[in-house]
């Protein structure tokens, strides 16, 4: 062979290489949509938490799964867009943390999997047509609580403040079940021998005036339900309950790591780090229809020995012995 022709086909073969390589493209990396109702600063434990499960699960962020992350910053108007702007980057499964945010993801998309997260009651508020069937392309994680758990709140709380008579509970309608739970709690305080008055809280700029209400008005102890704007206000009403030396029952351990003084509930963490199975197993193929939602099952009691120090308060051994954990 000539030596011209011998050093063409080596050149021919060194340029072929690269360009065979580049046909082999590289596997695509999966995008999940993460939106939560809330502002990033507020809520980037429960982000967190999501990564966590994705840890656990062998997903490697940036390497092995991408996360476009979007906040609504309490305001439900916004969500529309925010799902359009994920639509248009190409996400291959939505995480929402919200009934109007599930609701604004079905409307943009009927195809595209939705893992809702922290839903109060995706079957009243129109999500899923069942629990154990979601059928269409949504499902995920209720945050239901069962009729009367709010009667629970009421019990400890007269528990840990057991010289009470008076009651007050905060109520907003951005909470699908606030006003139940509260009207729940009226009842139980009733058979406790206790009055509870309630005081409707729609906007943040609200809850100070709301709080110096029910204290001008001898408020002994107070009731914080769940919804979206006391959880993404929890460090402003924690700091008002402690100001106004007011005892108070949450229903998130968010609060009582921030100084409230205790909370019982479901752990909003453990549900968004469990939204990393359902993502998990709609990236292997499974149908969002074929998953059920999953209800909470595991509920925590945490008490701030510090706060109830400094509010003087004493609280029970028995309580104590109930809690799942105890922040000193």
């Amino acid at each position: 062979m000539e030596r011209r022709a011998f050093i063409g086909l080596l050149t021919g073969g060194l340029l072929a290489a690269p360009l065979a390589a580049e046909a082999q493209a590289p596997a695509t990396i999966p995008r999940v949509g993460f939106i939560e109702a809330i502002s990033p600063s507020p809520g980037q434990p429960t982000l967190n938490a999501f990564r966590q499960g994705l840890r656990e699960l062998g997903y490697s962020e940036g390497r092995t799964i991408v996360i476009e992350d979007r906040w609504a910053e309490e305001q439900p108007a916004r969500f529309p867009d925010l799902v359009a702007e994920l639509l248009r980057r190409k996400v291959e499964v939505l995480v929402v943390g919200s009934a109007p945010g599930a609701r604004a993801a079905q409307q943009a998309t009927r195809t595209l999997p939705i893992v809702f997260v922290g839903v109060a009651d995706p079957i009243a508020q129109g999500i899923v047509p069942s629990l154990a069937r979601p059928s269409g392309n949504a499902t995920g994680l209720s945050y239901a609580l069962a009729e009367g758990f709010a009667g629970k709140w009421v019990e400890l709380l007269k528990a840990a403040v057991p010289n009470a008579s008076r009651l007050a509970a905060l109520w907003s309608p951005t909470g699908p079940h606030s006003a139940i739970e509260v009207q729940e709690a009226h009842v139980a305080a009733q058979s406790l021998g206790l009055t509870l008055q309630a005081m409707e809280v729609r906007e943040r700029n609200e809850l100070e005036h709301a709080l110096r209400t029910l204290v001008s008005a001898h408020a002994e102890a107070l009731l914080v339900p769940a919804t979206p704007l006391f959880f993404a206000e929890r460090a402003r009403i924690v700091a008002l309950t402690v100001q106004h030396r007011l005892p108070a029952m949450f229903f998130g351990r968010e609060f009582v790591e921030l100084g409230g003084l205790m909370a019982y509930g479901p752990s909003l963490r453990e549900q968004f780090r469990r939204a990393a199975a359902y993502v998990d197993k709609v990236l292997k193929g499974a149908k969002p229809a074929d998953l059920p939602v999953e209800q909470p099952t595991k509920f925590e009691l945490v008490i701030n020995l510090k706060t109830a120090k400094a509010l003087g308060l004493t609280i029970p051994p028995s309580l104590l012995a109930r809690a799942d954990e105890v922040i000193q």
